[in-house]
């Protein structure tokens, strides 16, 4: 059962919007760069990634974290990016934000090349779990997908992430038109005999070349009904879900279940309670936040904790109701989803 939180501390406390939802789940993105060029996410070549000084330095990004945990009633630190293993500093990163106290519950999400090698340390230094993404168990359409030959060490590194102790680990698909969309089947029949939990999720329009089209996707609807060809799902109550943005379904009458991230077809943002940071210091209030507040700069112009607090709640304060897919008048971001985190 998923861990409940509670929002019941103060209001000068937590980061609350104008709609009563409590942010106690921050995102950090710790790098826009990426080892892989998924199709749905970034061109071949051609991006302009972030300079060096632009980004947050290990000790600002714990500095924001202790800020979070301590002031503002954070209870849950994912770290994203781009691609989080690029990080030099990660496991020292992971450490740092596991002594803090209260402890968060720590995650990360990978691509999972290169958690052969360190997910040993990365359950060392206190990381919870994973997620890994992975969207074909056919080696050429990994390749297709991702302009890369890497999906062995995808493989790997699951398996070095389950033998380590990063548990649950969970696995993140999104299905292709033309590409993958046949896999959710033999997707979910590998990942429970490997013990994983896998989840599907709809593509989202923050590809950075902006090709994203609603009448191409392979929708929530689509993915359930090609998974109840071999399976039976039985869904679960409201109650187990909370704010998790994922519908869960119990398969064949447990206790493996399947997950459908809709963000676009069945949207969650009433319950959302989630707060970004970007690379570079950017308070994000959505992934489709069309603004962003600075941090950095408050960072580096010697703002205190308080301070730097006060205009967190700011930015949460006045969060948007909805991402505003379904809006006539939604604009895509300007920034894909390398540089805002997933």
């Amino acid at each position: 059962m998923r861990r409940k939180r509670s929002a019941t501390r103060e209001g000068a406390h937590v980061l609350i919007d104008t709609y009563g939802r409590v942010a106690t789940d921050l995102r950090i993105s710790l790098t826009d760069r990426c080892n892989l060029r998924c199709t749905y996410c970034m061109p071949e070549e051609g991006l302009q990634w972030l300079a060096k000084p632009d980004l947050l330095t290990d000790d600002e990004i714990v500095r924001l974290a202790e800020i979070a945990v301590t002031r503002l009633g954070i209870e849950e630190v994912r770290f994203t990016g781009g691609e989080p293993l690029l990080r030099p500093g990660l496991p020292g990163i992971v450490e740092r934000v596991a002594a803090l106290a209260p402890r968060p519950q720590m995650s990360l999400t990978t691509n999972g090349i290169g958690l052969k090698r360190t997910a040993a340390a990365l359950k060392a230094a206190g990381l919870d779990r994973v997620n890994v993404s992975l969207d074909t168990l056919r080696p050429d359409v990994f390749k297709t997908l991702t302009r890369r030959d890497r999906h062995k060490d995808v493989i790997e590194g699951l398996e070095a992430a389950h033998d380590a102790g990063l548990t649950p680990v969970k696995i993140n698909s999104v299905l292709m038109p033309g590409l993958n969309a046949d896999e959710a089947p033999d997707l979910l029949a590998w990942s429970m005999e490997h013990d994983y939990e896998l989840r599907f999720i709809e593509q989202m329009p923050l590809d950075a070349q902006h090709g994203w089209k609603r009448e191409g996707m392979v929708t929530a609807g689509d993915i359930l009904a090609s998974l109840r060809t071999r399976f039976h799902l039985t869904e679960e109550g409201a109650g187990e879900r909370g704010s998790a943005p994922a519908e869960r379904w119990i398969v064949d009458g447990g206790p493996h279940r399947v997950g459908v991230i809709a963000s676009v077809t069945r949207p969650f943002c009433a319950a959302c309670d989630r707060t970004r940071l970007t690379a570079d210091g950017q308070v994000r209030t959505c992934l489709f936040a069309a603004e962003e507040t600075d941090l950095r700069g408050a960072l580096r112009s010697g703002a205190s904790d308080e301070e730097i607090a006060g205009i967190w709640r700011t930015a949460m304060w006045g969060k948007k109701a909805g991402a505003g897919l379904d809006d006539p008048s939604f604009v895509q971001p300007d920034r894909p989803m390398s540089a805002i985190g997933g």
